[in-house]
């Protein structure tokens, strides 16, 4: 991972104004972006930084509010599936302005409800955020670092549509990703250009 020292160098430059490192792990569905943040992580903390990771996933809203909103369902998915806003005071800002703490609304699956959890900061050098569409406008500048894992598209399909068995049947999980997920994917692409403003791009063909 040729892009550690560049990490660790940010990381032991931020010690100067007492905040943790912010990392980002983008890229689109089924790319991997999971399994290499874990590998990133062990493969740091055996240098021994203290490191949290955040999954944008478990920062959903309620159903109610991106589900059945009247809106096509790639613009539910992209600007309804969290709280742009809410992310960016909460967990954004909150670690900018070197608090000791964050308090944060976490999304529980079985329930459909939203709790609070608090993620103490204190010790920790290295936060990494962790899934898709992190590089829209209102969250790219507090990043320190952003990795975009870039696989190629049939790999990425094919896996999702494997994996997600619980939307339903092969054709359920098919029309839902072309009506909810791919359209919003393409939107991101086109509006944010996340390839090109990474400060690496890994390709990995999983």
């Amino acid at each position: 991972m040729k892009f550690l020292p560049n990490i660790i160098k940010g990381i032991k430059q931020l010690e100067k104004v007492d905040r943790p490192y912010i990392v980002g792990i983008d890229g689109l569905s089924g790319a991997g972006k999971t399994t290499i943040t874990e590998d990133i992580k062990n493969k740091l903390q055996t240098e021994g930084y203290k490191i949290i990771v955040i999954h944008i996933d478990d920062l959903l809203e309620e159903r109610s509010k991106r589900y059945n909103t009247g809106h096509p369902e790639w613009f539910e998915y992209y600007m309804l599936q969290w709280d742009v806003q809410y992310i960016k005071e909460s967990l954004f800002e909150a670690v900018h302005q070197k608090g000791n703490h964050i308090n944060l609304k976490f999304y529980d699956t079985v329930q459909d409800r939203c709790y609070s959890k608090r993620i103490d900061l204190e010790q920790i050098t290295l936060i990494f955020i962790e899934g898709i569409f992190l590089q829209r406008n209102e969250w790219r500048a507090y990043f320190d670092y952003m990795i975009y894992l870039d696989c190629p598209r049939e790999a990425r399909y094919q896996r999702v549509l494997q994996r997600d068995t619980y939307i339903g049947d092969m054709k359920e999980r098919l029309n839902k990703y072309e009506r909810r997920y791919w359209l919003a994917e393409d939107y991101y692409i086109k509006e944010e250009n996340p390839l090109e403003n990474s400060d690496i791009v890994i390709e990995s063909s999983l």
